[in-house]
């Protein structure tokens, strides 16, 4: 962590590891922490070596808490609160735009903003204890940085409005039924180790590969037309076809190595 820097970034085996490091706020997310994980994520969308991303906050007890509420209280008119929820939607779009998988890494409760910031990751990975809640109708207002949009899309218009509206905390196998988890770890397990297959998957594609894959998922996501998303897909197979890493892998399968 650079000085002044509420967020460690690290690099591991192919995979950005971003964490939120402030356990002693439960990881609120302020101004400041939501441009640097706009910043940070944009940074690293050129590094051709990477395969996926992991997102978590530090301690076990909140992923993120939700808007730091004593960082937020000088927000009062309509002007400056549009003008937050803006600022904050373009770091999230950092993240949901980010070239390759992004992992949420749920090492506790992702609350209000945190549950937004939870839901613009491609995955969910929960510890066993984990929780999601869109709580935001606590505090009288609705969402604002994107989530709320993110859940209608993801569980669909009744549930997501369910779940809007009744303030629910969701975790483990309700998490999984809803698809707001992709893996939850069992009792006893470690969220690293639940992680750990996932990331071990990943990292047995090719960097082009996986942004290949997302950059599909992005233009489904962002309503392109089949004529277009079919173009996407031809210019990417292309690119990927004429690879080294292709004829190796062909090389490989020819030899008989199904590795």
């Amino acid at each position: 962590m650079s000085e002044g820097s509420q967020l460690r970034v690290e690099v591991d085996d192919a995979v950005l590891r971003v964490t939120i490091e402030r356990p002693e706020k439960r990881n609120a997310l302020s101004r400041a922490v939501l441009t640097e994980l706009g910043q940070t994520f944009r940074q690293a969308a050129g590094n051709q070596d990477l395969v996926a991303a992991v997102l978590r906050g530090a301690g076990d007890k909140s992923f993120a808490a939700g808007g730091d509420l004593k960082d937020l209280d000088s927000v009062r008119s309509r002007a400056q609160a549009a003008e937050m929820a803006d600022d904050a939607k373009r770091a999230l779009d950092a993240v949901r735009q980010f070239p390759l998988p992004v992992i949420a890494a749920l090492n506790g409760d992702a609350l209000g903003g945190g549950a937004e910031l939870a839901l613009a990751c491609d995955f969910r990975v929960l510890a066993v204890h984990a929780r999601i809640g869109f709580l935001q109708g606590r505090l009288n207002i609705s969402t604002a940085w994107g989530g709320g949009i993110d859940l209608l899309q993801k569980v669909g218009l009744t549930t997501g409005l369910w779940l809007l509206a009744g303030r629910d905390l969701v975790g483990g196998e309700r998490a999984l039924e809803l698809g707001l988890a992709e893996v939850v770890a069992t009792q006893g397990e470690t969220l690293d180790a639940a992680l750990a297959p996932v990331l071990a998957a990943m990292r047995r594609q090719a960097p082009q590969v996986m942004r290949a894959f997302k950059a599909l998922a992005l233009g489904v996501a962002g309503g392109l037309g089949r004529a277009a998303l079919e173009r996407l897909e031809t210019e990417n197979f292309a690119d990927t076809w004429i690879h080294d890493d292709h004829w190796a892998a062909v090389d490989k399968l020819l030899a008989g190595d199904s590795s």
